[in-house]
Order: C-alpha cells, then sequence, then structure tokens
C-alpha cells in the first residue's frame, strides 16, 4: 500500500526501508540521510529556524504553505506535512494548541497505526529521492506526531534530529493574539503553551536534540545554527557559501519581532501563571550547552506533574459547565410540545 500526491492511501508495493545511512548497499556507501524536524509552540520562531536552514541547503519539501501577513517571510512548511497533521487531529479530537494532558495519547493512538505509519515513509522517501539527503520538516503541529515522524526515519534509513524554539510564554500568547483572534483568551493560551511545550521536551528526550531561544536566533543566528550542525553533523550548513550566509542575514529581521508582552498584559490565574513561569525557567535552561541533562529532566517531570493536577482541578470544578455545554450542543430549541389531550389548535390559541 502507498499513498498518492493527495496523501489519500491507494493499493501498490511499499518501498523497501532503506540500507540506512552510511551503510554498504550492493557494494556502495550509501550517502548519510538526515532529517532535521522543528517543533515548538507557534509564534515562538519555527519558521525562522525553518527557513534558516533551508537557506543553508537543506530541503522543504515542496510545495510549501505560502507566506502571509502573518508571516511575510514565510512559513517553512511543506503543504502535505501540514495538510496530514490537520486531518489526524481533526480524527484524534484534539486541537493545535490543546490544554487538556489527554489529549497526547489521543494523538499517539492515532500515529501508531500501521498503514499511516506506510503513508508517512512512502512520502518521505520521495523527498529524500527529490530534494537531496538533507531535509528539514517544520509544522507546529508536528510535536503531536514525534513518535510517528521517528519511525518514519527509522523505516528510510535517515537519523532524525529534533529543534525545539523557545520563546517567554506571555510573548507567544500576545503574538497569537494579535496575528491569529484565538477563540479563547489568555488562560487558555498559558495552559496549552505549558502542555504542548512540556510533552514535547519529553516525547524528544532521547532522540538527538537540540533547543533554541528565538532570542538567541535574532541576535546572533551563526551561533546556535552551527552548533547544531556540528551536532547533528548537517554537511549544508557546515560547508555554507558567504552567499548563503548573506541570504541568512537578508531573511532574519530582528523588526518582525513585534510582540513584547509580559505578565502585566497576559491574564492567568496565579496557580497557572507560576507553573508557567517554572516551564519556562527549565525549558530555558535546555538551550544552555549543559543544560539538557537528568537534573533538567527532572525537574520537568515535576512541573509537568503539577500541571497535569491543576488541569484535572479545574476540570472537575468545572463539570457543570461542561455538562451544560454538551447539551446545548445536543438538544436544538424546539416549540413545547401540546400538553397530552388537548387539540392543536386549541393549545396553540392558549396563552
Amino acid at each position: 500500500m502507498s499513498s498518492n500526491t493527495d496523501g489519500q492511501l491507494v493499493e501498490g508495493p511499499e518501498p523497501a526501508p532503506a540500507a540506512g545511512p552510511g551503510v554498504i548497499a550492493g557494494g556502495i556507501e550509501l550517502p548519510p540521510r538526515r532529517m532535521v524536524l522543528v517543533v515548538g509552540s507557534g509564534r515562538s520562531g519555527t519558521s525562522t529556524m525553518s527557513g534558516t536552514l533551508q537557506r543553508l541547503g537543506l530541503h522543504v519539501p515542496q510545495p510549501e504553505v505560502g507566506a502571509n501577513k502573518n508571516n511575510p517571510k514565510g512559513f517553512g512548511e511543506p503543504r502535505w506535512v501540514v495538510d496530514l497533521h490537520k486531518s489526524l487531529l481533526r480524527r484524534a479530537n484534539v486541537m493545535n494548541s490543546d490544554a487538556r494532558p489527554s489529549a497526547w495519547p489521543d494523538a499517539g493512538r492515532i500515529s501508531s497505526a500501521q498503514p499511516l505509519q506506510r503513508r508517512v515513509h512512502t512520502w518521505l522517501e520521495q523527498q529524500f529521492v527529490e530534494g537531496g539527503d538533507e531535509l528539514v520538516i517544520k509544522d507546529p503541529r508536528l510535536g503531536w506526531f514525534v513518535g510517528l515522524w521517528r519511525a518514519a526515519a527509522l523505516r528510510s534509513g535517515a537519523a532524525a534530529a529534533f529543534v525545539t524554539m523557545l520563546r517567554p510564554v506571555t510573548e507567544v500568547v500576545g503574538s497569537k493574539a494579535t496575528h491569529y483572534k484565538p477563540r479563547f483568551g489568555d488562560v487558555h493560551a498559558v495552559a496549552a503553551w505549558v502542555n504542548v511545550m512540556l510533552s514535547t521536551e519529553l516525547s524528544t528526550r532521547g532522540s538527538a536534540r537540540a533547543f533554541v531561544r528565538y532570542d538567541d536566533m535574532l541576535t546572533d543566528w551563526t551561533i546556535p545554527l552551527f552548533r547544531i550542525a556540528e551536532r547533528f553533523n548537517l554537511t549544508a550548513v557546515k560547508s555554507a557559501t558567504d552567499h548563503d550566509v548573506r541570504a541568512v542575514h537578508d531573511f532574519i529581521d530582528p523588526s518582525l519581532r513585534r510582540v513584547h508582552t509580559t505578565w502585566l498584559d497576559v491574564q492567568a490565574p496565579p496557580r497557572l501563571r507560576e507553573i508557567a513561569d517554572e516551564s519556562w525557567q527549565a525549558l530555558d535552561k535546555l538551550a544552555d550547552p549543559e543544560g539538557d541533562v537528568a537534573e533538567t529532566h527532572s525537574r520537568l517531570d515535576e512541573v509537568r506533574s503539577a500541571y497535569a493536577d491543576l488541569y484535572a482541578e479545574s476540570e472537575a470544578i468545572a463539570q457543570s459547565s461542561i455538562a451544560a455545554a454538551r447539551g446545548r450542543r445536543r438538544t436544538p430549541e424546539e416549540p413545547p410540545k401540546p400538553p397530552k389531550g388537548r387539540s392543536k389548535a386549541r393549545a396553540e390559541s392558549s396563552p
């Protein structure tokens, strides 16, 4: 079974798994395949990272999502990947920015389906054939499906590495409010940021990964980028030309960071704000040269557990509101039925 250009499953042979990076196949040593997956909350600099890697020689699978007024420099997102993730989230009943800790196993169950894994592997094989041995794939929804992409990379004989972009929660919430006009308010946005960032960190733990502050990209992008190139052995970045470097300098525009919100601008209950601050402090430490260590992981586990407890308490308190909302969705407004034993005309004439 394979997939057509629309991403639908069709009958046909599945490509055999690649021999793997640097493995001898038929007497010929295959070039190493590498795939960088950019994850993190939307409005955190993920587009900046993907666009930078693209200009330094990594291939973004085509076609891409087009630029718009919210992101005039472009998103650096493969359209096929975005459409796939949107479809999977709908099937799992999970939002892109979902505050529920239980949303993670819901998305995980979708990812474990073998037809889906074969579909993603088929598409990924095609991208390596068409785009070369070093790809960059970015979508803010990707964090929900880390296991799916890790499995696809393994089947394709590719080394997968994750780059998580870091930006203070208040700036992310403020930027989303400015550019996206979200359905829910600040409280939900803060809670969703905590849930998404902490669980994305956990799901990438044990994989090749790097954490990059958006501030560091805007201040001097060369420092985090060439550190990433060494860590992930990215040939394209390490062999970038002066022309490539100039292209990145032209691409990264610090003036596009137009939102500088703080807690004075974002409304959140004290306990949620405390957990968000603790989350940011621990995540920010991961970007330090020696920060991605067991001590930091333990602290992140503690904060994630505290958030799960807070969400469970809040959900329990809100059960009446949840039940009322479900009732409103299920029961359309109808005129009252006439009492039994009275004619319709008589009922309609009654006061």
